[in-house]
């Protein structure tokens, strides 16, 4: 079938209509429920809402990332067939990142974190000087001027920037050409080096003086530290490689996902049916297999179901999609939400009451359908609008700063 007849991935559940593929999920035991409602984002039909706090979220993200540290240096230590370790150890630190990143950084940036400005402020630098990305206070500006303004998903959005400038995608491109560079860029030395020397010029280009100052004594007695200790290797391996290679390359699929490209024929660009049309939830996983099946064809669709989930949905879940990203067409309706802890539960809610005010929700099962989908949008954009040469006023030596959306 040719990519332009290709079927879409993105279905609208009428109101309130729970989903098919999650239901088939409840054949399983109860105790899977909970778990189940983690990993693919959509909480059953009828499930009790779970409420979180801001504080848990940050407090969990700073645990995973002490055990990310704890597995890696068990790790190195003991050598051998404990070397194993250091992939959870990987995984656990660069869940850490990422939902600092995405959902923690994100919500300081609204001041929506406990709604305090100190509070999301300070945490929203600490993050930014920890994880060395775009400074706090200019990733604030750009992302609520631009991205969540009229520029959204225009040649103004830091995403759209990064599509065409960085990636290098361009409208009227074939799917597996633009798979092919988001691909090739992931394996791209010069692009990661690129990628990670624009992350520290874009912190102090822009970060307060006295940021700028503490942040680099910072980072200079703890190298003195690790230098007289002797713990480079650990530090590099447990800690920069994650920070680095793996964090680039999550932020790549991740930004892949957020959001889809307006089409010729959608006019006029405003209001709420509109921008909604632009971003859809990205749950994880896929159907159930029917218990109607014969038996040995049942057993054998049954591993390969959990084989997929454990092997292929729960990593995407867990290292690309953190956090809230799974319902970030949620925070996209209602971006100063005071329930954006519980975000499954919230977007559930919502979807359940029929969304009032807005067209229903959109969704997509799965990261590589998730990504087909926005690649399909930016082929069939119009090219003239989404031109690169509009791009004049960006500051090609800082391109990657366009990443940290």
């Amino acid at each position: 079938m040719s990519e332009v007849n290709a079927p879409r991935t993105v279905t609208a559940a009428g109101p309130g209509e729970p989903d098919p593929v999650r239901e088939s999920m409840q054949v399983l035991p109860r105790v899977f429920a909970a778990p189940l409602t983690l990993l693919t984002g959509r909480p059953y039909a009828g499930q009790r809402p779970v409420r979180h706090t801001p504080t848990r979220h940050l407090v969990n993200a700073l645990v995973s990332c002490v055990l990310g540290l704890a597995l890696s240096a068990t790790a190195l230590a003991a050598g051998g067939p404990l070397l194993v370790l250091l992939v959870p150890g990987w995984a656990a630190t660069l869940h850490a990142a990422r939902n600092l990143r995405m959902m923690i950084y994100h919500q300081c940036a609204h001041q929506n974190m406990w709604r305090k400005r100190k509070p999301d402020v300070l945490v929203g630098r600490l993050i930014a000087a920890a994880l060395m990305i775009q400074d706090f206070d200019r990733y604030s500006a750009e992302h609520v001027g631009d991205h969540h303004a009229l520029h959204h998903m225009t040649t103004r959005d830091p995403t759209v920037q990064a599509f065409l400038v960085t990636l290098k995608l361009r409208p009227g491109m074939s799917r597996g050409r633009m798979w092919r560079r988001v691909l090739g860029v992931c394996v791209s030395p010069w692009f990661h080096a690129r990628f990670l020397v624009a992350r520290v010029r874009s912190y102090y280009t822009y970060a307060p003086p006295a940021w700028r100052v503490g942040t680099t004594l910072a980072y200079v007695l703890l190298a003195a530290v690790v230098t007289v200790l002797g713990l480079w290797v650990p530090v590099l391996v447990a800690w920069v490689l994650p920070m680095t290679l793996f964090f680039q390359i999550s932020n790549v699929f991740r930004l892949c996902v957020k959001h889809s490209f307006p089409q010729p024929h959608q006019v006029p660009r405003r209001g709420r049916e509109y921008f909604a049309s632009l971003t859809n939830a990205i749950f994880v996983g896929e159907r159930a297999p029917s218990p109607a099946l014969p038996a040995a064809r049942r057993y054998a669709a049954w591993a390969r179901w959990w084989f997929r989930m454990l092997f292929v949905h729960f990593p995407t879940r867990y290292l690309v999609l953190t956090g809230d990203t799974v319902v970030h067409d949620y925070h996209h309706r209602y971006p100063m939400s005071r329930e954006w802890a519980s975000y499954l539960f919230a977007r559930e809610e919502d979807h359940r009451r029929g969304a009032p005010g807005w067209s229903p929700y959109h969704e997509v099962w799965g990261l590589v359908p998730a990504i087909d989908h926005v690649l399909d949008s930016l082929r069939t954009a119009d090219p003239e609008e989404f031109d690169p040469e509009r791009l004049a006023e960006v500051n090609h030596r800082a391109l990657f700063m366009a990443f940290e959306d």
